[in-house]
């Protein structure tokens, strides 16, 4: 059963550039945890931390240069075959690993045979040919095992199995010693070559004017996770820090949007506002902020002028991160803020919010008579944003009430309820949770209420709640459960509506 409404059907280069994100990102954001230990690490006990020591500094190099590329690796195949997928992904990425080493100590032993002054490469860390080698792998063993599928003679499964899954992961590696290490190097080369000039010719700044209109379209997972956090992790092993970490991160010229709005906005954008500025700056969730730019698009000038006040204030003070600031909260930024750094980091937040914030209080001001005249636009943004995401998001759809679907009666008994989006993180825990208080206000506290990807669920929810846009995905992952359409995850009708449902089935049991 389900209650949907008609949702639209994605399609273009825009959306293309979308999934490719997420996926980058459903590899790299569960794996977040071990790069903070990793920053941790590096902040503490390198020669340049806070507190030196030359022993515990030992883990810092292969942290980053095997255990890392090998959890992302494993991540990626386990999200395309699962534990399968995972085990035969984390085999191939040590071809990759080990294939980049042999390349740089050829290229060092004849650059040396050559000049013995001459300054030689260091490692490449491979979390780009994790990202590369993790859905070869798995997508390919998948393929494999699909061909002797119910072929295999009784008994013989297991034995099957193993081989086929270690024969195929000895070939990946040998794939991904010598094509993919190969093309992996030469992608860090480039990679690095063009981020050096940027910052040799003060032109890094410049970075916000792709950076900034692609966080609104939700573009900015293929290049954060694909480009900015490989590199600056690469720059971070080298000197401790890196400003690539700062780029997307920046909680600034999101609350500076945000702050205009809660002055100078009207309606439900200027109410809404002051919350959304509090999830955003301490929360991280930037999305909450993507609406207020989509409903007058030349705002996205006042977010680009202030990403690119903050770039350039960090690069005057020479300031960095020493890992990735994940979720982009300014907890999460200061957590991870090198030890020298806070008064340059601290400023490029704060300037940065101010030059966005002066800005965009000049195009509200300037435009407040005709906004008054169209006082639903910011409720067409919200739609217009989550359609853009193309998955579910409480935070977004919190910020203002819509019509939403009637819900479906029950035939079975709901002992199980799933909110599911894209990732299964975030946004779709914060709504688990607000259902769960509810049933637990209404004296249920027996259901299990879990968060979960669409590509995570197995068909034994009783009840799927989602994003109007991702209910046909869901529906065909879960086909037999109760599907639930709604708009206001954060505080939305329908959730009434469930827990009434659930106590009118149990009142008749």
């Amino acid at each position: 059963m389900t209650t949907t409404s008609s949702a639209t059907k994605p399609g273009g280069l825009r959306v293309g550039v979308q999934r490719f994100g997420t996926f980058l990102s459903g590899m790299i954001m569960p794996n977040i945890p071990a790069l903070i230990a990793w920053g941790i690490i590096t902040a503490l006990f390198i020669d340049v931390g806070w507190t030196p020591n030359a022993q515990l500094a030992t883990i810092v190099g292969p942290m980053i240069h095997y255990l890392l590329p090998i959890i992302i690796a494993y991540t990626g195949g386990t999200i395309v075959y699962k534990t399968r997928g995972g085990v035969v992904a984390a085999i191939a990425v040590m071809g990759v690993i080990a294939g980049s080493d042999f390349l740089i100590a050829q290229y060092n032993e004849q650059l040396l045979a050559a000049d013995p002054d001459a300054k030689t490469l260091g490692q490449i860390h491979m979390f780009i040919g994790a990202m590369i080698m993790a859905p070869l792998a798995a997508y390919t063993m998948k393929w494999l095992d699909s061909l002797w599928e119910g072929k295999i003679k009784a008994g013989f499964e297991m034995l099957v199995n193993m081989f086929s899954a270690g024969i195929w992961g000895f070939v990946m590696v040998i794939v991904g010693f010598y094509p993919v290490a190969w093309l992996v190097n030469g992608i860090m080369n480039v990679l690095s070559s063009v981020v050096n000039w940027l910052v040799d010719t003060n032109l890094l700044p410049l970075t916000s004017i792709i950076i900034e209109p692609a966080k609104v379209f939700f573009l900015n997972n293929a290049i954060n996770h694909g480009v900015l956090t490989p590199l600056g992790t690469q720059q971070a092993t080298e000197s401790g820090k890196s400003i690539l970490f700062l780029l997307e991160a920046n909680p600034g010229p999101g609350v500076g949007l945000l702050l205009a709005f809660t002055l100078f906005g009207i309606g439900a954008a200027r109410a809404s506002a002051p919350g959304a500025a509090v999830i955003q700056f301490f929360g991280g969730i930037h999305e909450v902020y993507f609406p207020y730019a989509l409903m007058k698009p030349v705002l996205i000038l006042a977010l680009i002028a202030g990403g690119m006040t903050g770039v350039t204030t960090n690069m005057l003070f020479g300031t960095g991160l020493v890992a990735p600031a994940a979720p982009g909260s300014i907890i999460a930024v200061l957590g991870q803020t090198y030890r020298t750094d806070y008064v340059g980091v601290i400023l490029s937040v704060i300037l940065s919010a101010a030059v966005t914030f002066i800005i965009a209080t000049v195009i509200l001001r300037a435009s407040r008579k005709k906004d008054l005249e169209k006082e639903d636009a910011f409720a067409a943004a919200v739609a217009q944003t989550e359609a853009n995401k193309g998955k579910s998001s409480e935070a977004l759809s919190g910020l203002v009430s819509k019509s939403e679907t009637t819900t479906a009666v029950a035939a079975a008994p709901i002992e199980s309820i799933v909110f599911a989006c894209d990732a299964g993180m975030g946004s779709s825990a914060m709504g688990a949770s607000v259902l769960r208080n509810k049933f637990k206000k209404a004296g249920i506290e027996d259901l299990k209420i879990v968060n979960q990807a669409i590509a995570n669920l197995d068909g034994t929810a009783d009840v799927v709640i989602t994003q109007q846009q991702l209910t046909d995905r869901a529906k065909a992952q879960s086909p037999n459960s109760i599907h639930i359409s709604v708009d206001n995850f954060m505080n939305s009708p329908k959730y009434e509506e469930v827990v009434q449902m659930v106590q009118d089935q149990r009142k008749e049991a």
